[in-house]
């Protein structure tokens, strides 16, 4: 059967697989780099949120996480010869970005209340889960981690996050707070991304 976190899971991994292998893509780096890449931003924010809370992460117990990520992969690469250039701003990596982010912020925190984390827990693990594997991503890439300077990004996810923990406090059923901390992320970063959000700097 199933779950609303292996639904999310799985979209969040191809989509973020398609993301990250994008990036490597418009670095001009070879096959291998695109696929570490992809990989690495597809699996690395849920493998550190399960080290986070103290078990295996499943992205070394089951093929199908390592599948779905080298599927992501497969796709950018062939949406990137289909588009014959790069699609760093194109709808074509940014919506699969954005689909991601949304899916792996729910599936971070629905691992936050199985853990018996408290809110603040339960947040952090939402938000690590979904900006985790491109931070780490963009450190290989030898860049600054696109969450410390990117325009309402992780905001999304904590915005997520903070809903679904809302929801479940008060014992809405599931799927309920999965789905409302899916529309919340998603629906904070197209709108974002449309009007050109940002957050403050100090200056």
């Amino acid at each position: 059967m199933l779950t609303p976190f292996a639904a999310m899971n799985a979209v969040g991994t191809v989509a973020f697989g398609v993301a990250g292998a994008s990036k490597g893509v418009d670095a001009d780096l070879d096959y291998l780099g695109v696929t570490v890449l992809g990989v690495v931003t597809a699996l690395g924010g849920g493998i550190t949120r399960d080290l986070l809370v103290g078990r295996v992460p499943s992205a070394l117990t089951a093929e199908t996480d390592v599948l779905l990520a080298l599927a992501g992969v497969g796709l950018a690469i062939a949406l990137v010869r289909a588009e014959r250039g790069r699609i760093a701003d194109s709808p074509l990596l940014t919506i699969p970005d954005a689909v991601g982010l949304a899916a792996f912020t729910a599936t971070g925190a629905i691992v936050g209340v199985e853990a018996g984390l408290s809110p603040f827990g339960v947040v952090v693990c939402a938000t690590l889960t979904g900006v985790g594997g491109g931070a780490i991503r963009d450190v290989l890439a030898q860049e600054v981690p696109f969450i410390l300077h990117e325009d309402f990004y992780a905001t999304c996810a904590i915005a997520g996050g903070t809903v679904f923990w809302a929801l479940w406090t008060v014992d809405i059923a599931p799927p309920g707070p999965t789905v409302a901390c899916v529309v919340v992320a998603l629906g904070l970063r197209l709108v974002g991304m449309r009007r050109g959000w940002s957050l403050p700097t100090v200056r």
